[in-house]
């Protein structure tokens, strides 16, 4: 089931700013983030009311809320939008189906756009700035697993990371990784946003599990590069890392690194 909540955009602009963060700008280097959260955003060019809820995650991506938390955006196109119009170029089947999994258990309507998840807890729909700022000071209250990036070193092929954990584990977790842009933009053609200029931030071009850890442990693990993907093609780029519950639970720690 293909469900799209009615929004209000101009109810949606004025709420932005009753989420208090301070800006702190792109990251640099590597960044050290036991107090991360990671909120993704599953959205589609296809859909109508997704531009408000990308311009929300536009607003908090990579910035600090005022508990100290950094806000790690990652916004993941769906496909089942594809044979309604427009083919969304960022759309890839393992957003889909990481979405599927979060809706078995957290989302009894099925998956949805625009939907939030964040720290792979609590889901809502992508716009709803309440909401968010709820599942963001639930999680500051939660205790978090310090995960660290502590080296990238891209080759022909990939990239060959080294990253470290700190802290006590109940159960085994899995280590994430996502490459993202930065940015991206669309002129949209046809389907539900033909005419429109639609606007990205930390767009994922590859998601993919790169290890499982039971103990705190440092590792060296290698990401390949999704097609098209190149460091050096003219647009600003993230390594985001995370530790997650296996079967797709809760995030226990995050970290992300410009590359």
């Amino acid at each position: 089931m293909q469900l799209r909540p009615m929004l209000v955009c101009s109810l949606l602009f004025s709420a932005i700013g009753l989420l208090q963060y301070s800006a702190t700008g792109q990251t640099s280097g590597h960044e050290r983030s036991g107090s991360a959260v990671i909120v993704e955003l599953f959205t589609s060019e296809g859909c109508s009311d997704c531009p408000p809820a990308d311009a929300v995650l536009r607003q908090i991506d990579l910035n600090q809320t005022r508990a100290g938390q950094l806000i790690v955006g990652i916004s993941e196109h769906v496909t089942y939008w594809n044979n309604l119009g427009w083919k969304d170029p960022f759309s890839a089947p393992e957003f889909t189906e990481r979405q599927d999994v979060y809706a078995s258990r957290m989302s009894p309507e099925g998956p949805y756009t625009p939907q939030m998840v964040v720290n792979g807890r609590e889901q809502f729909v992508g716009s709803d700035i309440g909401a968010l700022q709820r599942a963001l000071g639930d999680e500051a209250r939660r205790p978090h697993l310090n995960l660290s990036i502590l080296s990238t070193t891209p080759s022909s092929s990939g990239l060959d990371v080294t990253f470290s954990t700190e802290g006590e584990m109940s159960k085994p977790l899995d280590i994430v990784a996502v490459l993202t842009d930065d940015a991206d933009r669309s002129n949209v053609l046809r389907g539900e946003n033909g005419g429109r200029l639609l606007q990205h931030v930390s767009v994922a071009r590859s998601l993919a599990r790169v290890a499982t850890i039971s103990s705190a442990a440092q590792m060296a693990v290698h990401i390949a590069f999704p097609d098209g993907f190149h460091l050096d093609g003219g647009s600003g780029h993230h390594l985001i890392l995370f530790a997650q519950e296996k079967h797709q639970g809760g995030i226990e720690g995050a970290a992300t690194s410009k590359l």
